[in-house]
Formats: C-alpha cells, sequence, structure tokens
C-alpha cells in the first residue's frame, strides 16, 4: 500500500510542484493525467513547472482618500 502511495505521489509530482509554485494547475494536471505516463510526457510537464514563472494577475489598488471624514465633521 506505501509503495502504491508512493509511485501515485511521483506521478502527480508535476501536479503538486504546479500548485505549490502557484501555477494555474487545470492543464498540468489534465496533461498529467493523460500523458504522464509515457515517461516523456511526464518528464515535458516536470520541466515546464520548474522552468517558467507563473503568470501573476496584478491590480492596481487606489490610494485612501485625503480625508477619511467631511472636515465638519466632530466626534463627541
Amino acid at each position: 500500500m506505501i509503495t502504491l502511495s508512493v509511485l501515485a505521489l511521483l506521478y502527480f509530482l508535476p501536479t503538486i510542484l504546479a500548485a505549490r509554485n502557484g501555477h494555474e494547475i487545470t492543464g498540468i494536471l489534465l496533461l498529467n493525467l493523460f500523458f504522464g505516463w509515457t515517461g516523456l510526457g511526464w518528464f515535458a510537464l516536470l520541466l515546464w513547472v520548474l522552468l517558467t514563472e507563473p503568470f501573476y494577475y496584478g491590480y492596481r489598488v487606489p490610494p485612501p482618500p485625503a480625508c477619511y471624514y467631511p472636515p465638519d465633521w466632530r466626534r463627541y
């Protein structure tokens, strides 16, 4: 049973590394399922995960307003 678990872990190693590094894992998981058994597909996926940078979605945060409260606002 432990041998089967270790083999499954090795088989899905490219997908596990992709999830850990921040890649989008949908495509890598599907390619790993269908082409990982060939050996060449598994090695190509492993290289893809290790040699490419993940795509980060960047957005700008607007600066805070100069005054959070109206000028005539008083706290009692």
